[in-house]
């Protein structure tokens, strides 16, 4: 049977490397793999003033807690980093100019000034888009965000005002992909800082609590393994390993998609088995897992039928404009996409020859890489070292594999 071993998760590892900044003494976190978002996060830790040993996918950081020396940063193309530094950076009194580059450079950023700017911080951006520069310190009060283009930004606000002196309060107005941050909930609480979640709207944070050194497991990712699912739901046989069954990532939701669509699956303890089988078309809402479209596209060309998903509102504003190169890429091999309102229409059918242009997206990178294996005549990927940004050996799994 073909056996790929997922890679850490950059969700769980982006998250854990911020808090162990945090957290004055030496936090150990296991199963480490790296990509390039993953290594933008680790520069600024490094950049914090952080040890870091890394031996046998073990990292050892030596923190000196909080402490912040330098006044220029960059996240590279981590959108996640951007937005869960900013917050951080703003607990200093220095002001700090934080940038990044590339697809980042065109995401806007008015998001992260304005829920600083309400706690007291002075924040100037480029016309709304980076680089931003923030001057602190904040301070503890009741906000109001809208949670409805990203949840990032929560991320980040959660995790830096528990270090503050006196309490805080988040309003969040239409919040999405609630399962990032019970993620994030989860690490904080096991590096010893809690919040009082309410029903996700309000969050109520103590001040004056301080992150603990701990050792902490990374577990596999669930957004690149979702590729070789899908592939393996088509055309063969894969197991899936170093796979948490019980895991907050929202990219599990991969299997409900496999199952709706008729995928044989099997589980054992820390992998999937996924095997060939008819597929039929299926629905379903992606609104808090959007980064699960590209792999679901390519499932539900090969089903039988219409499928329809939900959440194209989640798409704009990522590394590309998702749901526009997805309709116009599937459209270059053959497969109809059609969007209506919230909605993305797949019809199933025979894939032609043609060219996957990645646009610098990760994911669709990935994408075309399924669609190549899948496809009776070959299928041109532009740009594939876009995977880089995430899962690195993508290719190098993909190619390994006997389908």
């Amino acid at each position: 049977m073909n056996k790929i071993t997922a890679p850490a998760s950059k969700s769980y590892l982006q998250r854990a490397l911020a808090i162990s900044a945090l957290a004055e003494g030496k936090t150990t976190l296991t199963n480490v793999s790296w990509c390039n978002d993953s290594v933008a996060t680790k520069k600024i830790v490094e950049k914090l003033g952080c040890k870091i040993i890394e031996k046998d996918g073990n990292l050892i950081i030596d923190s000196k807690g909080l402490y912040i020396n330098n006044t220029k940063f960059s996240a590279d193309e981590a959108g996640l980093t951007i937005r869960m530094f900013s917050p951080i950076f703003a607990l200093s009194e220095k002001e700090i100019c934080f940038t990044g580059k590339a697809s980042l450079l065109t995401r806007p950023v008015k998001i992260i000034a304005d829920a600083l700017s309400q706690l007291g911080a002075k924040i100037e951006t480029n016309n709304g888009f980076l680089p931003i520069k923030i001057k602190g310190k904040i301070l503890a009060s009741k906000i109001n965000i809208d949670g409805s283009l990203s949840s990032q930004l929560l991320t980040g606000l959660l995790i830096a005002l528990p270090l503050l002196d006196d309490d805080s309060e988040i309003i969040v107005e239409n919040l999405k992909s609630i399962p990032y941050i019970d993620m994030t909930l989860e690490i904080m609480h096991k590096f010893g800082v809690s919040v009082k979640n309410e029903d996700y709207k309000i969050f109520k944070i103590k001040g004056n609590q301080k992150y603990k050194p701990t050792t902490y497991n990374i577990e596999g990712d669930w957004s690149g393994a979702a590729f070789f699912l899908v592939l393996a739901a088509i055309n063969g046989e894969i197991e899936l390993e170093n796979l948490n069954l019980n895991s907050l990532q929202a990219d599990k939701e991969i299997i409900t998609v496999l199952q709706k669509a008729g995928a044989k699956i099997e589980f054992k303890n820390g992998s999937v088995i996924v095997r060939k089988n008819k597929l039929n078309s299926f629905n379903f809402d992606a609104t808090d897992c959007p980064d699960l479209f590209p792999p679901i596209a390519c499932l539900a060309s090969k089903c039988n039928g219409t499928s329809i998903i939900k959440g194209v509102s989640r798409l704009t504003h990522k590394e590309s404009n998702r749901a526009k190169v997805l309709k116009q890429e599937f459209a270059n091999i053959g497969i109809k996409i059609t969007i209506a309102d919230d909605y993305m229409h797949i019809t199933g059918g025979k894939l032609q020859k043609g060219t996957i242009n990645s646009h610098n997206d990760h994911r669709i990178a990935m994408m075309g890489g399924v669609l190549n294996n899948i496809c009776d005549t070959k299928i041109q990927i532009l740009n594939k070292e876009a995977v880089n940004k995430s899962y690195p050996n993508f290719f190098k799994s993909l190619n390994s594999l006997n389908i």
